[in-house]
């Protein structure tokens, strides 16, 4: 892993989610992969990390998470209206405690008006809630999916922390 502080997060939230018991799933797109990655590089984390899904295509957050067109068509796949359901309904699909879900435009090419490449929504959602946080970050296609990432995990500890 490149970035140490991942690995510390990763499991600083393991300890949290073992200690209250909590299972979580995942939902990526932009970060393909790489936040069901590293939850998964701290050892013993099958007592807590059920699910992690790459809904890369529109297609498949449809399919899969049933996110329906009206909402991709109206507000896009990159958008928080998309990402509030994709951890709502990886939640549901994989009937944990907890599920992420992060979207968004990791560069060099991509963007719209409203979403410049760089753009990232990350949601988190819980019994009784689901909060998402908007984020632009700056870099290569690598750093932003790193930083994606690293923000996701901190945004999950935060809530964590406050349950």
């Amino acid at each position: 892993m490149k970035n140490p502080g991942l690995w510390v997060l990763s499991k600083a939230i393991g300890s949290l989610c073992e200690k209250k018991n909590l299972k979580i799933a995942v939902a990526e797109s932009c970060t393909g992969g790489l936040l069901s990655s590293v939850i998964t590089d701290v050892s013993g984390s099958s007592k807590y990390f059920v699910l992690g899904t790459v809904v890369y295509s529109k297609e498949q957050k449809k399919k899969l998470l049933k996110i329906p067109e009206s909402v991709l068509r109206k507000y896009s796949p990159v958008s928080e209206e998309a990402v509030l359901l994709m951890a709502e309904n990886v939640r549901k699909l994989a009937r944990t405690d907890l599920g992420i879900g992060i979207t968004g435009y990791a560069g060099p090419s991509g963007g719209t008006k409203k979403n410049s490449k760089g753009t990232v929504y990350i949601a988190v959602s819980g019994k009784g809630f689901t909060r998402s946080r908007k984020y632009l970050f700056r870099g290569e296609r690598g750093l932003v999916k790193e930083k994606a990432v690293y923000s996701a995990l901190l945004f999950l500890k935060e809530l964590l922390e406050k349950k």
